[in-house]
């Protein structure tokens, strides 16, 4: 009979064999369970036989002395324990991959390297404050943007996939090691097609005959979406369900081109920017709530980061420059 161990004995024991035998070999073998959740995928990806990675998952169980997956009809199943070494492993794997890009920006003779995530709404000068901050140090920094909703981008925080976020206040369920500052109020408005403005803009704001238009919405379970909802909830109108669902800036333009009952809701700086094309108008409505606020969104462990630090400050400080909408003090 295999001997019981008490819970710190065998917390003992399992900080011994992973200090001893894990390596990052086992991690992409889970990594790659994980994506394909049946052996004779991984075996496919890896290059082994079946058989082989049998093998090596059994290792991988007892060095975490816990079996990890179970097999159903979807595949390999991961158990409580297996979620929890997964997650450990996606992150390492990640930290791992950020570490050589940074270090080969630095024997570029770079100062460094930044992952930033941008979602399409935050307005222009900050954008602008966000780059010519990290291309105007020296030496200079390499940067790697990405655009997305603010679910998606602080996913990829919490996945180490960037080291910080711009984007809409987040007041769902967030990762404890991440951290939100609200930096930039903005005020929203009605944006509708240039030749539709006179039409729509007759009579006072009413969002029972608005709610018969053709809507543009972000996608379902970001900040902006879920602010959409709740503006007609208060009003006591049915949620429309929209034609098109996106954030992109140049999607929300084209239809509002070819849509004469086309509308949507954007903030007034970067409604601003769009109307300078021509092709779309704000209504002269004035809306009673604000937009969630723009955030700097950064994993706890990398608050303290110089090239994190100083770009939070440089984009807080555009912010406070910027008008009719204000910095949040």
């Amino acid at each position: 009979m295999p001997k019981a161990f008490s819970p710190e004995e065998r917390a003992e024991r399992l900080r011994h064999t992973l200090l001893s035998r894990l390596k990052m070999r086992h991690l992409a073998l889970l990594q790659a369970v994980h994506r394909h959740r049946t052996l004779s995928r991984v075996a496919l990806e890896l290059r082994l036989s079946q058989p082989a990675i049998t093998k090596a998952l059994k290792e991988v169980e007892e060095i975490f002395l816990a079996q990890l997956f179970v097999r159903s009809r979807q595949g390999l199943v991961p158990t409580p324990t297996g979620e929890a070494v997964l997650h450990y492993a996606l992150i390492s794997l990640a930290d791992m991959e950020s570490t050589t890009d940074m270090l080969s920006a630095i024997d570029t003779g770079l100062a460094g390297r930044v992952r930033i995530g941008v979602t399409p709404h935050v307005p222009e000068a900050l954008l602008d404050a966000a780059f010519t901050h990290l291309l105007g140090q020296t030496p200079r920094v390499a940067v790697m943007a990405k655009e997305g909703t603010t679910d998606e981008l602080v996913a990829a925080l919490g996945a180490r996939e960037l080291d910080c976020v711009i984007g809409r206040a987040y007041h769902e369920s967030i990762d404890i090691s991440i951290t939100q500052e609200a930096i930039y109020e903005q005020l929203p408005c009605l944006v509708v097609p240039t030749n539709s403005r006179a039409r729509l803009a007759k009579g006072a704001l009413d969002w029972r005959r608005l709610a018969a238009l053709d809507w543009i919405m972000p996608p379902r379970n970001s900040p902006m979406r879920r602010t959409f909802n709740a503006i007609f909830l208060g009003a006591g109108v049915q949620a429309p369900l929209p034609i098109v669902e996106t954030q992109s800036l140049r999607s929300i333009e084209s239809v509002l081109r070819r849509e004469p009952n086309g509308i949507t809701i954007l903030a007034r700086d970067v409604a601003a920017e769009l109307t300078k094309s021509g092709s779309c108008a704000t209504l002269p409505y004035e809306l009673s709530w604000n937009l969630p606020p723009i955030s700097f969104f950064v994993l706890q462990s990398g608050s303290k980061q110089p090239i994190v630090r100083a770009l939070s400050l440089a984009i807080r400080q555009a912010a406070t420059g910027l008008g009719p909408d204000a910095s949040v003090r």
